[in-house]
């Protein structure tokens, strides 16, 4: 039986419920992730879970050599045909997170847009910071762009509807032990498909001991894109760029 993420994110429907998600909110994140790491053009960047390739795209664009990881064919054709279009050069590679296996390093590896939690256990989510860290060379960079569970938790939209390309999409959200789960609803010309997103809730000092065990050192840390230090109670996300 296929987890929810395979099924999922093969859909067409995943992009026009993340519509929001744009390239300008992913350059913003790229350009405060460049201003605090000391890489530059034509060092090696690793995007773990790339997805449809915003961050990557942007970060070919400024001259890095990408390597862009992610389990979803669906999303990987989307990326292909956008770095075609803009003639880029990009290694997609179709992978698991859980045991890829790449011989290349590294000076910079990302995980971003929330692409973690998504696993049934810790050791599978955490494989994320081990496989990075071995990836990577001396004096490189992890950085890892997540929700902050604490504020998911105060200030979560239980419901929510939307009409989108003709499409009705109702989404259903709640907390159900230590996971945000989130159920898809959405209709089609009298068609009904149903798909679910089940992500951990980790805190701040978990992500961050988690990190430190895989021979990470912490370097900064920020609570939106705009680079505002994390505060637990009042930021939307934690980014966390550590270092090798």
């Amino acid at each position: 039986m296929a987890e929810w993420f395979e099924e999922w994110f093969n859909t067409e429907e995943y992009l026009d419920v993340y519509r929001r998600r744009n390239e300008a909110e992913a350059a913003k994140l790229v350009e405060l992730i460049l201003n605090n790491v000391s890489i530059r053009p034509g060092d090696d960047i690793i995007d773990l879970a790339c997805g449809a390739g915003r961050h990557s795209i942007i970060f070919a664009e400024k001259g890095f050599n990408v390597t862009a990881l992610d389990l979803s064919e669906n999303l990987l054709n989307i990326a292909r045909k956008r770095a075609a279009e803009l003639n880029l050069k990009i290694n997609f590679i179709n992978a698991d997170l859980r045991n890829f296996c790449i011989k290349s390093k590294f000076d910079m590896a990302v995980n971003l847009f929330t692409s973690f939690g998504y696993f049934e256990n810790d050791e599978e989510n955490f494989s994320l910071f081990s496989s990075a860290s071995a990836v990577l060379n001396e004096n490189s960079y992890f950085v890892i762009d997540y929700f902050n569970a604490k504020y998911i938790a105060d200030n979560l939209v239980f419901h929510s509807e939307d009409l989108i390309n003709g499409r009705k999409i109702i989404q259903e959200r709640a907390i159900i032990g230590n996971r945000v789960i989130k159920k898809i609803i959405i209709g089609t010309n009298g068609t009904t498909k149903r798909y679910t997103e089940s992500v951990r809730l980790y805190s701040d000092t978990e992500l961050i001991s988690a990190i430190e065990k895989r021979g990470l050192k912490i370097l900064n840390i920020f609570g939106n894109f705009n680079g505002s230090k994390f505060d637990l109670n009042s930021s939307p996300r934690i980014i966390i760029i550590s270092g090798k």
